[in-house]
C-alpha cells in the first residue's frame, strides 16, 4: 500500500492581458479498485467558475470558465490517493481468451465499440508487419503476446521527452525509432487494436520513490499509458515506456480512445500566437503516512476536499 500527496500545478504566462476562453480540466484521478482517492481541490488564478460532468468514458471533467482578462493563468490541482496494486499482479483471464486469436463475446463486442477499431492508416502495411513479428504461432498466449509487444515498444524505439504538443503517428514513431511516452502509449494501443482487442489510452501520474523511471512525477510530468481489455480479468494496464505490467504505480486522470481526448488541460485565449509567452507544467508527488490517510477517511465531512 502506497499514500500519495500529488500537486500539478500548470501555468500560462502572456505578453499581455488576454481574454480566456473555457478550459477543460482533466485532474481529478480516477477512483477504481486499485486507487482509493481520499480528497481533491484545485485552485485556479484568476478565479474561474467551475462546472464538473462525466463524459462518456466517465472522467470527471470541470470546465472553468472566466470573467475577464488576464496576463497570466495558474491551475493547481492536489490530491491524496492511496494505491494497493500489487507490484506483481497475476490476472484471472478466462479461458475463453487465455489463447490469441479469441472472440469477445458479442456484448463485449459491442460496448467496446471504437476502442477495437484502428485510429491510424497503414496502406503500405508496414505496421501489420511489424506486430505480425511478434505472433510466434497460432494460438499463442494472449497476455505473453501483448507483454512481448510492449516490450518491443521499449526496447526497438528510443525514449525522447517532447514538450510540443500532437502524437507521432505509430508509422511515423517506428520510422524515426524514437518517440515521447505519449507516442509509445498511442503506438501499443494501435497494435492492440490490429490484433483485434479493445485498447483505450490513459493519461496520468506515475509513482516512482527511487527516480528511476522514465515519465515519472519525480520528473515533473505527466505520463501516459494503455490499457487492453481481456476478459475475466478486464482492463489491463501495459506501460511500454517503462516495460511494465499494472497498475501498481499509475495513477491515472483520464480514459480514452484517442489521446487528444485526454489532455489534461486544455482551453483557448483569443489572441496571436506571439502572445503566449509560456506554458508550464509541474507535478510534484510526495509519499504520506497510511496512518494520516486512514484518519482523514474516517472523519470525512469537511476534512475532505472531494470536487
Amino acid at each position: 500500500m502506497t499514500c500519495l500527496d500529488i500537486v500539478h500545478t500548470t501555468t500560462y504566462r502572456y505578453r499581455q492581458a488576454v481574454s480566456l476562453g473555457p478550459h477543460k480540466l482533466m485532474l481529478r484521478p480516477r477512483e477504481t479498485r486499485e486507487l482509493r482517492l481520499f480528497s481533491h481541490e484545485m485552485s485556479i488564478t484568476p478565479t474561474a467558475t467551475l462546472t464538473w460532468a462525466h463524459d462518456v468514458a466517465g472522467n470527471a471533467i470541470a470546465t472553468a470558465v472566466f470573467d475577464g482578462p488576464t496576463d497570466h493563468l495558474v491551475i493547481e490541482s492536489r490530491a491524496s490517493v492511496e494505491l494497493t496494486a500489487p507490484a506483481w499482479p497475476v490476472f484471472a483471464i478466462a479461458a475463453s481468451a487465455a489463447q490469441y486469436p479469441f472472440v469477445y463475446a458479442a456484448d463485449e463486442w459491442t460496448d467496446l465499440g471504437a476502442l477495437t477499431v484502428p485510429q491510424y492508416g497503414d496502406v503500405e502495411g508496414r505496421l501489420a508487419r511489424w506486430i505480425e513479428g511478434f505472433v510466434m504461432a497460432r494460438p499463442t498466449d494472449t497476455l505473453s503476446l501483448l507483454k512481448d509487444i510492449s516490450n518491443g515498444v521499449f526496447t526497438q524505439i528510443s525514449y525522447q521527452s517532447r514538450d510540443d504538443e500532437g502524437t507521432q503517428s505509430p508509422i511515423e514513431t517506428l520510422d524515426r525509432g524514437w518517440g515521447s511516452c505519449r507516442d509509445f502509449a498511442v503506438l501499443l494501443a494501435e497494435a492492440a487494436r490490429r490484433l483485434g482487442l479493445g485498447a483505450r489510452i490513459v493519461s496520468g501520474y506515475l509513482s516512482d520513490p527511487e527516480t528511476g523511471l522514465v515519465g515519472s512525477a519525480g520528473s515533473g510530468t505527466t505520463h501516459a499509458w494503455v490499457e487492453i481489455f481481456i476478459p475475466g480479468a478486464g482492463w489491463i494496464a501495459f506501460d511500454p515506456t517503462n516495460r511494465s505490467v499494472g497498475s501498481g504505480n499509475l495513477i491515472p486522470l483520464a480514459v480514452a480512445r484517442n489521446i487528444a481526448q485526454v489532455t489534461p488541460v486544455a482551453g483557448t485565449f483569443i489572441g496571436t500566437n506571439v502572445d503566449l509567452l509560456s506554458m508550464e507544467v509541474l507535478v510534484r508527488m510526495e509519499s504520506t503516512s497510511a496512518q494520516k490517510n486512514s484518519l482523514l477517511a474516517q472523519r470525512g465531512g469537511a476534512d475532505i476536499a472531494l470536487v
